[in-house]
């Protein structure tokens, strides 16, 4: 995980594209599977959440962003009790980690972006710990123990966690390099994030299907 002291050290606009990116690796599956219709949530709702935040920070996209969370906690959702699956789980944090994001609009600052790359990082700990107590092996999984073999350095982490952590390091490399003007759908560099960010979201589809497959 980012340290928080290097999240610090960021410009608060590259403290936000930090949090933008958390986000986006749970994009792909979120979206991926159906939602409960019981939510009452529409698709299109999220997707507007995930695009407003990677557009330019400012005063108009920020509002438009509080206003597609005003419509989204309307959903029967938030006013009634959920049974979640395995695959609903993720959704429904992924869903908390966007409303988390709305609160770091109004109130800035590195503790409220820890707390959306943290949550981004704690899903991918607990897939792991999914897939190791399933009774089933997952498909991949000499491809996952070679991939840790060869992370010395991260010896004792489960593979989700470890391929997180690259991805986040990766993208924290290159923040220093964005403009903060632009939006990271906005720039050659961070389309390149949000789609390295999305190839490990659709890697984690694949598993969450897998899971839902063989009744986890």
């Amino acid at each position: 995980m980012v340290r928080i002291e290097e999240l610090a050290d960021l410009k608060s606009v590259h403290q936000r594209q930090a949090a933008v990116l958390a986000l986006w690796r749970w994009r792909a599956p979120i979206l991926a599977f159906e939602l409960d219709a019981e939510w009452g949530i529409d698709r299109s709702v999220l997707e507007s959440l995930f695009r407003l935040a990677a557009s330019p920070a400012g005063e108009h996209s920020d509002r438009a962003y509080r206003r597609v969370v005003a419509e989204l906690c309307t959903a029967p959702l938030f006013t009634s009790e959920v049974d979640p699956d395995t695959v609903q789980l993720f959704q429904l944090e992924t869903i908390s980690n966007l409303l988390t994001f709305g609160e770091l609009l109004d109130k800035p600052g590195v503790d409220e972006v820890e707390r959306v790359v943290e949550a981004s990082a704690g899903l991918a700990s607990y897939l792991d710990g999914l897939v190791e107590d399933s009774y089933y092996s997952h498909p991949s999984e000499e491809a996952h123990r070679q991939y840790l073999a060869d992370l010395a350095d991260r010896a004792g982490e489960g593979y989700f966690a470890s391929r997180h952590f690259a991805v986040e390091t990766a993208c924290h490399g290159a923040l220093g390099v964005l403009p903060g003007s632009a939006g990271l759908l906005d720039s050659p560099t961070g389309r390149k994030l949000l789609a390295l960010c999305e190839d490990f979201g659709e890697e984690l589809v694949t598993t969450m299907q897998w899971l839902r497959r063989t009744g986890h």
